[in-house]
């Protein structure tokens, strides 16, 4: 009797072990007709375990990855460099009017953003494109929507001349921040001397951006292992996310972006609003249209979005891509005569989402919104 009983327990542990064991329970293959809650239990566990999402082949692409708080924060703002770049960042005397600083765009009451659909500078004039976020813009591998700068240095520097931005004579600057005692002090704690140089400020803005970092979110502590973070509609989004919603082939890794670029229709070819994108960079006809992938943390921080800053609305940009951007198809002529005519990348395909299925992948992409802290404003004037 008593081995009958063994024999029994040690079956019943033995299916309780296959049953909920976490590789089990994620292999969604071997479930016949898996069902939402099966989806989402199957992400209730170490990110190792997760279903595999569904990636084009040619693909290149990373497993999310959560970041942590920085807990270096405050020791790197007393960096004597990082001062001084925050100082340069904040101060409108890096204009040629006088009137404008970097966080003028860049308002870190504002996600790093200005919420215009395009930037507004020196006299009032618009620009062309969206202010892009700089959080975690150290990270980036190129700068701008076409890429045109490789460094943070380089992209430090576009800004402070042109025109329709702070329109600054750069072979005045250095002469300008000369006349402040402020500045000499702080270029002397910053390099050991007093010298002003146009590479200087632009290492020390580099500098200060390279501390802008998001803070953990919601979406961070369920990869984490909180499993709690993240509710049951939140976690099948972010299933559609890595499946039918086809967005992973793009928004990957732990910033959610590949670091490429693709044209995903909005060029408005020959209308108005006409952009050609990282064209105009390289002059590759391959390149008519695309512009660079966005990162998708601090979603709700940043927006308007796109490169023109056109939509606003998360559902209106959902529908948008679940219609697989299809926008203008060519004439006879354009197709065969045009060599600049901006084809869609294949990528981008009708998804045919339900309305829940929209639903619930609005609310993942509203998870990843963690950053709440505002930067104080150094004081001025500098003397």
């Amino acid at each position: 009797m008593k081995n009958k009983i063994f024999f029994i327990s040690f079956l019943l542990s033995i299916y309780f072990l296959v049953s909920f064991s976490p590789s089990v329970r994620n292999d969604l293959s071997s479930i016949e007709d898996p069902t939402i809650q099966d989806i989402i239990n199957s992400y209730k566990n170490n990110i190792s375990l997760w279903p595999k999402p569904m990636i084009d082949k040619g693909v290149e692409w990373k497993e999310f990855a959560s970041i942590e708080r920085d807990t270096a924060y405050f020791t790197t703002q007393d960096k004597p460099k990082v001062i001084l770049g925050k100082m340069l960042f904040f101060d409108p005397k890096l204009s040629g009017s006088s009137q404008i600083s970097c966080s003028s765009c860049h308002d870190p009451e504002m996600g790093w953003t200005d919420r215009r659909k395009v930037s507004l500078g020196n006299n009032h004039l618009e620009g062309t494109r969206n202010t892009q976020s700089l959080y975690n813009i150290a990270e980036r591998t190129s700068f701008f929507w076409d890429g045109r700068a490789k460094t943070l240095e380089d992209q430090a520097a576009g800004p402070l001349s042109a025109l329709h931005e702070m329109d600054m004579d750069l072979s005045k600057l250095p002469d300008k921040l000369s006349q402040y005692k402020g500045y000499k002090k702080l270029f002397k704690d910053a390099y050991g001397d007093e010298k002003i140089t146009n590479k200087r400020i632009v290492e020390a803005l580099a500098n200060f951006q390279k501390s802008i970092k998001s803070q953990p979110s919601r979406f961070d502590k369920f990869i984490d292992g909180d499993y709690t973070k993240l509710t049951d509609q939140e976690i099948y989004g972010m299933h559609l996310f890595r499946t039918k919603a086809r967005c992973m082939n793009c928004h990957n890794g732990k910033y959610l972006t590949d670091e490429s670029f693709h044209n995903i229709g909005l060029t408005y070819y020959k209308r108005k609003f006409e952009d050609l994108g990282r064209y105009e960079i390289t002059k590759d006809p391959d390149d008519v249209g695309r512009f660079k992938t966005p990162s998708l943390r601090d979603l709700l921080n940043t927006n308007p979005w796109m490169h023109n800053g056109f939509f606003d609305d998360l559902d209106g940009l959902i529908n948008l891509y679940n219609s697989g951007m299809h926008m203008i198809d060519p004439t006879p002529e354009e197709k065969t005569n045009d060599p600049l005519y901006p084809y869609t990348d294949a990528l981008l395909q009708p998804l045919n989402l339900t309305k829940e299925e929209k639903l619930a992948l609005k609310s993942f992409l509203e998870s990843m919104s963690g950053s709440k802290y505002k930067m104080d404003r150094p004081k001025f004037p500098i003397e």
